[in-house]
């Protein structure tokens, strides 16, 4: 089993967009695909773990989501930078339908994605990163058994960061440091 470094999409590898959909809309972070290709080259899984109520909700449909996710694939191959697995939750307390559902053990801040991840994959836990703008993001990975970076990009800036194993200005910062700290 290996370490893998999980990321929150929006607001940490993306500028953050409300429901984002379109994938003209896509911009992603400075210095992001860079880190995720720096990732790559040890050998580490990068797992995206993403929360997207949007679907739920009904303001958009899985379509839209991989047509998001083919623009940001095609944008992270400028960089020779490649995403391993993408996990989403479409539940909300206000979703429709199957979505409807308040606390999926899917949506983050439970762990549901990441132990997914890690059993499909064999990725250890405990070795692992979870790398985040949102509060809900370090709880999932600390709830999944991981360490956990906030980064100061989208909602990171006004996020507390008690509890963080790491504090970094962007995900270029917190993967340098993460390196830096496995063999």
């Amino acid at each position: 089993m290996k370490p893998a470094v999980f990321l929150d999409r929006d607001g940490t590898l993306n500028e953050e967009v409300d429901y984002l959909c379109d994938p003209e809309q896509l911009a992603l972070i400075p210095g992001s695909a860079a880190a995720v290709a720096r990732l790559n080259t040890r050998g580490i899984p990068v797992v995206v773990v993403t929360n997207q109520s949007g679907i739920g909700r009904g303001k958009y449909n899985w379509q839209d989501f991989a047509a998001v996710m083919s623009r940001m694939d095609t944008f992270l191959a400028l960089e020779n930078a490649r995403i391993d697995a993408v996990y989403a939750s479409p539940h909300h307390e206000l979703g429709q339908g199957e979505y409807a559902v308040a606390d999926h053990p899917d949506r983050k801040p439970n762990p549901g994605m990441l132990l997914r991840a890690a059993e499909e994959h064999g990725l250890d836990l405990s070795r692992s990163w979870m790398v985040g703008d949102k509060a809900v993001d370090l709880e999932a990975g600390r709830r999944a058994g991981c360490r956990v970076a906030l980064v100061r990009t989208g909602y990171g800036h006004s996020v507390d960061a008690a509890g963080a194993d790491l504090v970094a200005m962007d995900l270029a910062e917190a993967v340098d440091r993460i390196l830096a700290t496995w063999p």
